[in-house]
């Protein structure tokens, strides 16, 4: 494999990691209380940001020739965990919702973190996979922060 099909390789598994977070976030505000409009616009905002990042991503895939992944990670070779949080949803409890929330963060930073470490990966996309990736973490965080917060 050359590295410009590495890159595309990246970059589209980075795609699914962000159509299953979007995923996981719509499905997250969807379960909410209507008294939980906090965390409704949280997970609205979360998924936006996804939605960003994929466009972001999609560009890079293109001006490197490749096709751009559609779908989710379920068929992909990384993480299922978005489709996992997904299932887990019981009540729409807050403490449930943002521990599922969390786990699937966990899986985004792992994907990153990998794909921050493959070599080959011209700079400028290194850079961009590095910028995603901290957003990827404040976002955990503020998901944990949340969470620890419910007892």
């Amino acid at each position: 494999m050359n590295s410009n099909e590495k890159c595309v390789e990246v970059l589209n598994d980075l795609i699914r990691i962000n159509n299953d977070r979007i995923e996981g976030y719509q499905k997250a505000a969807q379960e909410t209380q209507p008294e939980d409009g906090d965390l409704r616009n949280i997970f609205q905002q979360m998924a936006q940001e996804s939605r960003q990042f994929k466009q972001e991503l999609a560009a890079e895939v293109v001006h490197h020739g490749g096709e751009v992944a559609e779908g989710t990670m379920a068929s992909g070779k990384i993480y299922r965990a978005w489709m996992d949080v997904k299932a887990a949803f019981t009540g729409g409890d807050r403490k449930t919702i943002l521990d599922s929330c969390e786990f699937g963060e966990d899986a985004a930073k792992k994907a990153y973190k990998e794909a921050g470490e493959t070599e080959g990966i011209p700079t400028h996309v290194q850079q961009l996979i590095i910028r995603q990736k901290q957003s990827v973490i404040a976002s955990h965080d503020k998901i944990k922060i949340l969470r620890d917060r419910q007892g």
